[in-house]
């Protein structure tokens, strides 16, 4: 047993399997582009002005905007004036979702984002660089309970920096136009387990504290709301569950034909073990526990399990163009590529470290945020676009590894013609394969980069300015997603061991016009009889590698 499926297999049989694989691909984006809905979906929320009015000091007191336990509101804050209100005993309330919605599990988690509507005043003007102090609760119930049973989640104190511009003159003549604000990052939840979420917001004002004194006049506040569709959900659920098996039996299946060997696995197998492996850590469909179990880590875990496909994604392609090379002074060695492979390491552990500077404390406090800091803004940014960067480059390094494979393969094609018919033949084929298999290998790349700089981009889109949106259509997502698993799959399965015996090709070769085989045809094919003793992973594999200009 020698070679590899993909150098085996029949022309016939090759291209039903990429004819059934490209009906896959296309499958997964028309599933995304015609059945899921957009990925995420944004809700308004103009808060209410409840009054407090110190009656239940004695106990937990949620406002309410609607319903039976309305709180006492004013309409605008002119009123509050008139009826002698002062700023702390004003409460701004929002209940998600708009009655007579409810929340459901299948959108997954919830972000928020807060927009703040301040009016000049020459006599009470925006002070400069402001600060805007909240007390903040979060509290929550579901469908059955009583309609002013609220459970607190969280109670906090939070600042936000506000950034606002104002178009016109500071004069008494622009009294009561308002001032252009930034969105700030309000809240994100890392599940949607309730069905209905209450937010009281404070912003008192302590002059001796110099509490919220240089806040202008603020007259509303917004809250965008933010959530997973719920019907994309239930493709993407789908999705993963429909390949899951698959990938997990075709791992299984390749690993069995290495072990049937009678030699150790060599560096590339080992490999491929782990990026399928990689994979199925990626497409195991966990996130169903979400529809009954309340997982507030289930983002984090997600990007975990994302941090490690691209780790070991990246990793493998430099691994599998690298052991082409003709140049390379060993193989078969993981310590040849230590410098490329600490790098993905190194790069993808960054992603780890910044996930955890945000969604890590989130589990705690919802309420944070790394991009409420000039400084943690600052580094946010500067780490989506160095990761850009990085991803770009590394893209551009792989192109010019399989520049070189290509090269590689051009210079053994010069000792094709003096061949005998037959195993030129043989060979060209092979060659085409090959190079049809790499242009898959950077087109999935490319895609990859893409992917991942517009996902990043994507993420924080509403944390710093809604004129910096990216939108990523579902159909993208699903198909980014398909390809993987497409090539991860054809990897799996072209590069298993084949179990045809290639003494029996040597046998009709040799019975051919074979009396004028030349120096540079044994130097290339290497004796099929010898490979079949030795058992080495595939002809390309030898006739790229090292080995092949010994």
């Amino acid at each position: 047993m020698a070679g590899a499926v993909l150098e085996n297999l029949s022309t016939r049989k090759l291209i039903a399997l990429c004819v059934v694989l490209l009906l896959f691909q296309a499958a997964f984006f028309m599933l995304g582009g015609i059945i899921a809905p957009s990925p995420t979906t944004a809700y308004p929320h103009l808060t209410n002005k409840c009054v407090d009015t110190g009656k239940h000091r004695h106990k937990q007191q949620w406002f309410i905007p609607w319903g039976e336990f309305a709180c006492e509101k004013i309409v605008d804050l002119e009123d509050a004036i008139e009826q002698e209100i002062v700023a702390n005993q004003i409460v701004f309330s929002i209940e998600i979702p708009n009655r007579p919605n409810k929340m459901s599990r299948w959108f997954q988690y919830i972000l928020t984002v807060m927009d703040i509507t301040i009016a000049y005043h020459n006599e009470n003007p925006l002070g400069p660089d402001p600060v805007i102090t909240m007390e903040i609760s979060l509290g929550y119930r579901n469908e059955g309970d009583a309609p002013g049973d609220w459970k607190e989640l969280i109670k906090t104190t939070e600042e936000r920096k506000l950034e606002c511009t104002f178009d016109r003159p500071l004069i008494p003549e622009s009294n009561d136009y308002t001032y252009h604000c930034d969105p700030m990052p309000f809240m994100e939840l890392g599940s949607c387990h309730h069905d209905y979420y209450l937010i009281n917001i404070r912003v008192p004002v302590h002059e001796h504290k110099d509490i919220n004194l240089d806040l202008g006049k603020l007259q509303d506040i917004h809250i965008i709301e933010i959530h997973q569709n719920g019907g994309f959900t239930k493709v993407w659920f789908a999705l993963k569950t429909f390949v899951t098996p698959l990938i997990i039996m075709m791992t299984i299946w390749f690993w069995r034909r290495v072990c049937a060997l009678n030699r150790q696995s060599v560096l590339m197998e080992r490999t491929i073990l782990a990026l399928g492996i990689s994979l199925i850590i990626l497409d195991l469909p966990i996130e169903w526990l979400t529809l009954s179990v309340d997982i507030p880590f289930m983002l984090l875990i997600s990007d975990i399990r994302q941090g490690i496909f691209y780790s070991m994604l990246l990793s493998f392609w430099i691994i599998f163009a690298g052991e082409h090379l003709m140049d390379q002074t060993e193989r078969n060695r993981l310590s040849v590529y230590w410098t490329q492979v600490t790098a993905i390491v190194f790069g993808c552990t960054c992603l780890f470290v910044f996930d955890m500077c945000e969604r890590g404390v989130q589990l705690s406090n919802p309420f944070y945020s790394i991009w409420i800091t000039d400084t943690g803004k600052n580094l946010a940014m500067a780490f989506i676009i160095v990761a850009g960067i990085c991803a770009s480059l590394y893209f551009m390094f792989l192109c010019y590894m399989v520049y070189r494979v290509f090269r590689n393969i051009s210079v053994k094609k010069t000792a094709l013609p003096a061949m005998a018919k037959a195993r030129q033949l043989h060979y060209q084929g092979l060659i085409y394969r090959f190079k049809f298999f790499m242009f898959f290998t950077l087109l999935c790349a490319a895609m990859t980069v893409i992917f991942f700089i517009i996902t990043q981009v994507n993420e924080g889109r509403w944390k710093w300015g809604e004129e910096h949106t990216v939108e990523v259509n579902s159909a993208f997502f699903t198909g980014v997603y398909g390809m993987w698993n497409i090539y991860v799959f054809a990897v799996l399965s072209l590069y298993a061991p084949s179990h045809k015996d290639p003494r029996k090709y040597e046998s009709t070769v040799q019975n051919g016009d074979v009396s004028g085989s030349s120096n540079e045809e044994y130097e290339l094919r290497r004796t099929l009889t010898d490979s079949a003793a030795t058992e080495e992973p595939s002809e390309l594999y030898r006739m790229t590698g090292k080995t092949a200009q010994d």
